[in-house]
Formats: C-alpha cells, sequence, structure tokens
C-alpha cells in the first residue's frame, strides 16, 4: 500500500503540484483545493514550519565588508568621468566600501533551508522582484508558531464544488 495519495497524477507533476501549492499556503497562509490535496499539503507544510522553529535562532550576526554605489540624497548613483586607454571619456559608478550586519546560518540551520528548498518554489512578485519564501517561514511563520506542539494547519471543508462535485477545503496557517 503507497503511503502518500497519489491524487490520479503521475509522480513529476503531483510533486511539482504539492510543491506549488505548499508555496502559496506560505505566502500567502491559506489556500482553496481539493480535501485530498489539501491532507498531502498540510502534511508538508506542518514538518517545514516544525522545522523552521527548531532552527529559527540558529545563526550568528557577522560584519562583512560591501563595496556599493555611492548614492546621492535624491537616491541615484553618483557618477564620475573617466578616460578609457584610447583617450574616450565615459562615465563611471563611484563605489564605496561600507560595513553591513547580516545573519550567517549555523551548520544544522543551512541544512534545514536546503531541505525546506525541496517543497518550495521560487517566487516573484508583480514587480518581478524575488520573494523569500523561506526566510519569511524564518521570520514570520516559526516566531508565530513557536509556542505550539504541533498542528500548524488547519483544514476546514467547504462542501463539494459545483462542477464535479469534489470535496472542496480551504488550508490555512494558525
Amino acid at each position: 500500500m503507497a503511503t502518500n495519495r497519489k491524487l490520479g497524477r503521475p509522480t513529476d507533476q503531483r510533486l511539482a503540484m504539492l510543491r506549488a501549492q505548499t508555496t502559496d499556503l506560505l505566502l500567502h497562509g491559506r489556500i482553496e483545493t481539493t480535501l485530498p490535496r489539501a491532507k498531502e499539503v498540510k502534511a508538508i507544510s506542518d514538518s517545514l514550519i516544525a522545522l523552521a522553529i527548531k532552527e529559527k535562532d540558529n545563526f550568528e550576526t557577522v560584519e562583512v565588508k560591501v563595496k556599493k554605489a555611492k548614492l546621492d540624497a535624491k537616491g541615484n548613483k553618483v557618477t564620475e568621468k573617466a578616460t578609457s586607454k584610447n583617450g574616450k571619456e565615459y562615465l563611471k559608478v563611484v563605489k564605496e566600501e561600507v560595513t553591513e550586519k547580516r545573519q550567517k546560518d549555523m551548520p544544522s540551520r543551512l541544512n534545514a533551508r536546503r531541505k525546506m528548498m525541496k517543497y518550495v518554489n521560487k517566487v516573484k512578485d508583480s514587480e518581478g522582484n524575488n520573494v523569500d519564501v523561506i526566510a519569511k517561514l524564518f521570520s514570520e511563520i516559526a516566531p508565530k508558531q513557536e509556542n505550539r506542539v504541533g498542528g500548524y494547519t488547519r483544514i476546514v471543508k467547504a462542501g463539494p464544488r459545483r462542477g464535479d462535485r469534489a470535496e472542496v477545503a480551504i488550508l490555512e496557517i494558525l
């Protein structure tokens, strides 16, 4: 007997669908899908949230020297004129070295982050910028759920779907 539901799909399609629904759940906080799919996504997302809770504070803050473009008062890059070897002039962006504080993952948190990447897709927002769902999992979802022992998501049955009478459920993060 199979340990997971087949959901009427070949393995690659099923895993892609579950990965997409897990990503949407973590990104938006709730999804509406069929009951068997919701049960599968619940198992995956609960394990990801539990892993995030376990590793959420496992990092150290380090200072890193970074070369950045110098910005003026309006936020535009500062440029200066320079000449090339053949005598032509061009505009060159002025760089400055800045010290920043960044979080450096400890080995177990890095391993957890890599495990999560197996179940979460890369996402872009409406403006085309990358959204870091895993960082959201560590910084927003895990602190809210840290006092729970389990059951980080809930399934609410919403009745049959109109077209095919499939049982619809709403899956949400508590």
